[in-house]
């Protein structure tokens, strides 16, 4: 869990990559569904950026879970 207020990219790329890995999901595949462009994919898996709100909204629904789990607030992907 985030120990501060500080939003860490790293914890939010491996989650990404990890959903991807676990869902057997193509950064591609992803891309297209949640409507950004395989770049954009490819530079959050990299920890090369962050996301916007409405970014992280997208991945929490494509891949079933919260966006707390996502951005490292809980450890939960479950826990809305």
């Amino acid at each position: 869990m985030c120990e501060n207020n500080v939003f860490n990219k790293t914890i939010f790329s491996e989650r990404v990559s990890s959903l991807l890995k676990n869902t057997n999901t193509t950064q591609y595949k992803l891309a297209k569904s949640i409507g950004v462009s395989k770049n954009a994919i490819y530079d959050i898996v990299h920890a090369r950026r962050a996301a916007s709100i409405e970014v992280i909204y997208n991945l929490a629904n494509f891949f079933d879970c919260s966006i707390d789990f996502i951005v490292g607030r809980t450890d939960d992907p479950k826990r809305y």
